[in-house]
């Protein structure tokens, strides 16, 4: 039986990796710092099936522990500050967990069993401005956020080990997926619980961002599939995973809209445009200059070739289907929350 250690198991990612992991066989420790309040997140079905760790990514001592009682033979490091936007916000806590987060797993790996196999989630934003499209292993990097730039670093570290020391460190430049477990500061995830609460008459409109930003848009599940299969390779290497298409802001909005039966028509300007249900007449999305980056990230969409040659991976939750999931699962959701209320 094989052993596997996930940092970020309460997360999107890691969740639907831990579920993964599980069918195969595997015996999968996760990674969990300790907080005042017990929050297995995502990963609270899962919770009689893993074996949770206290540790974290700063802190080089709980890892190399986490090691010791895992033995894993393969890690996958999935901890990172996420979001984007917080990332202007809080640059310093950025750099600790995104960047130096990763040295310190990669130190415990060294330390404790350095034949361990180690995957570490690169990132699109990486690519920032970009300098070629599609982007693909061999696009120069340009990095637009203090995420991006933290995602570079460990990208990078992680291919230094594997040539310092002869480990096995993949990477995985993972272009933007999504899905049901989505945290509800990121946008797609911000569109479908907004569409759910409007149609149910909770909410009136939804205020967004660049509704022209193009992105490469996945479902999670399809992605933690190419990381498994990256860490079963004779050799590691890094591949960027994407399904080749872009959409803008825009079409995502229409997209979620349209699962429940509101087709949004635009109008106005760029910085203060808006969208109204054309049967209804109102208004259920506007633009928030606000909600602009300080440095905007305007096209990003992958050439996953490598990937589909080399691993065998292909995407098989299309675009529409992904929308229409997470608009459904928040939909019950949200019908679920009225039902509380009430009682």
């Amino acid at each position: 039986m094989k052993k596997a250690l996930i940092t970020g198991v309460t997360g999107q990612d890691g969740s639907y990796l831990a579920e993964l992991l599980l069918e195969k066989g595997y015996e999968v420790h996760g990674v969990m710092r300790r907080k005042s309040v017990l929050d297995y997140g995502n990963a609270a079905h899962l919770k009689e099936k893993i074996n949770f760790i206290y540790a974290d990514v700063t802190d080089l001592v709980s890892l190399i522990g986490a090691m010791r009682t895992s033995q894993a033979d393969e890690v996958y490091n999935l901890a990172a500050q996420s979001f984007v936007g917080t990332s202007w916000e809080q640059p310093l806590v950025t750099a600790n967990i995104t960047a130096v987060g990763v040295v310190n797993v990669l130190e415990a790996i060294r330390r404790v069993k350095p034949e361990c196999r180690f995957y570490q989630a690169s990132s699109s934003e990486m690519f920032g401005r970009v300098q070629e499209t599609p982007q693909s292993e061999t696009t120069p990097f340009y990095p637009r956020s203090p995420y991006g730039v933290a995602k570079l670093y460990g990208h990078w570290i992680a291919k230094n080990y594997r040539e310092s020391y002869d480990m096995y460190a993949c990477s995985g430049i993972l272009f933007n997926h999504e899905g049901e477990r989505r945290g509800k500061e990121f946008v797609t995830r911000k569109i479908t619980d907004a569409v759910a609460r409007i149609k149910l008459g909770l909410q009136d409109k939804v205020e967004l961002g660049n509704l022209n930003s193009k992105r490469d848009w996945g479902h999670a599940k399809d992605y933690v599939r190419a990381m498994w299969l990256m860490m079963q390779q004779p050799e590691s290497d890094e591949y960027v995973i994407a399904t080749g298409e872009t959409r803008t802001v825009r079409e995502f909005v229409e997209a979620a809209f349209a699962c429940v039966d509101i087709k949004v028509s635009w109008e106005g300007s760029e910085a203060d445009e808006i969208g109204i249900d054309e049967a209804s007449g109102r208004t259920v999305v506007k633009v928030n200059p606000k909600f602009y980056r300080p440095a905007e990230v305007d096209l990003l969409v992958g050439d996953p070739s490598k990937a589909e040659s080399a691993l065998g991976w292909k995407r098989e939750i299309l675009f529409d289907d992904m929308v229409a999931r997470m608009v459904g699962n928040d939909m019950r959701l949200v019908t679920a929350e009225q039902s509380e209320t009430r009682d």
